[in-house]
């Protein structure tokens, strides 16, 4: 069967250099800074859920997708569309649901959607996304595309059975997915040990389904980036799955209903501090400044330079239109 072309808008974005990687982490925490603000004025409806603490993953893994690679992810989905090249201004509008965002205005943050660039979609089903994902990746094979689908998944997912059903197919017919598990030690606000009966992720993907695995340190971006090098290369080698988890953290709730008072029922601010002391964006700027590769006022440039990014952003998203009730319809699946 001969391969099908998919329509790109232009190249993933590229994080080639310490430097880029930087200044993609430090505009994915800037662009969720005032979403609060804006969620609390009525701005932006539905839901958030935040992704501060976790940017190194994004970072390291998404600009290694090449044209023609798809990706599925849960929720938490702002930073993996900034990775991937979404603009600021479409992934803001969608907030605020309006008709120029990615999703046109249909979405919200839980669904951005970016198709051109491979994006198939943020989902708001825990785990929902994981059997789409293997569904994806099946169909690049049965196209003999050169291609593999990201997912990322977090810890709660692990407990989800439609998960494990679709990694147990994956290890079957050795489609080319990789699993990302951002591993943040809580499912909303249980930990780890109090929702896994086997708290080694790896070894359960590893030993339960043919799927070969590792983990990686999810607060550095070096590391996450050399695993994903590693093992997207590998992958478009041999086309078989792999199971990537990376131990990261959270700083914010779940998302809004779990504000910081909830938060004391489930974990310390000393333990929240602790991770804050490993900050991926600290962790980096504090390596390349030791090297001579930035200096303090470059970094707080790159700060306020992702900053107006951000504020453009508000304003496009502010001044788009609602879309218009005669586009209800638009790209609705439905059937007798």
């Amino acid at each position: 069967m001969g391969t099908v072309a998919v329509k790109q808008a232009k190249p993933h974005v590229e994080c080639n250099s310490a430097l880029e990687m930087l200044r993609m982490m430090v505009l994915i925490r800037e662009f969720e800074a005032p979403c609060d603000q804006q969620y609390r004025a009525g701005k932006i409806g539905g839901y958030v859920h935040y992704y501060n603490g976790q940017e190194a993953v994004a970072t390291g893994l998404v600009p290694l997708l090449r044209n023609g690679d798809t990706m599925i992810t849960a929720y938490r989905d702002h930073g993996y569309a900034l990775a991937l090249g979404t603009s600021p201004q479409s992934i803001m509008a969608e907030l605020f649901g309006k008709a120029t965002g990615c999703a046109g205005g249909k979405g919200g943050s839980m669904h951005l959607y970016d198709v051109a660039r491979g994006f198939l979609g943020g989902y708001g089903i825990v785990g929902g996304s994981v059997p789409l994902a293997v569904g994806s990746a099946f169909a690049l094979k049965y196209r003999n595309m050169p291609n593999l689908c990201i997912t990322f998944l977090g810890d709660g997912a692990m407990e989800q059975g439609a998960v494990h059903e679709a990694m147990n197919m994956a290890g079957l017919y050795h489609v080319p997915c990789l699993f990302v598990l951002e591993n943040n030690g809580y499912a909303m606000g249980t930990s780890v040990s109090r929702h896994a009966a086997e708290t080694d992720f790896v070894k359960r993907v590893t030993n339960g389904y043919a799927i070969e695995g590792e983990r990686v340190d999810g607060m550095d971006v070096l590391a996450v980036r050399a695993a994903g090098e590693r093992v997207m290369e590998r992958m478009r080698e041999d086309g078989r799955p792999f199971f990537l988890e990376a131990v990261t953290y959270r700083y914010a709730g779940h998302g809004f209903a779990d504000n910081a008072q909830q938060q004391k029922f489930y974990r310390t601010d000393e333990e929240i501090d602790a991770y804050r002391h490993r900050d991926p964006i600290d962790q980096l700027y504090h390596l390349m400044e030791k090297h001579g590769d930035i200096t303090e006022a470059d970094f707080k440039r790159m700060q306020a330079e992702a900053k107006a990014v951000v504020e453009e952003a508000i304003r496009f998203a502010e001044e788009s239109p609602f879309p218009s009730p005669d586009s209800l319809f638009e790209n609705v699946l439905s059937g007798n």
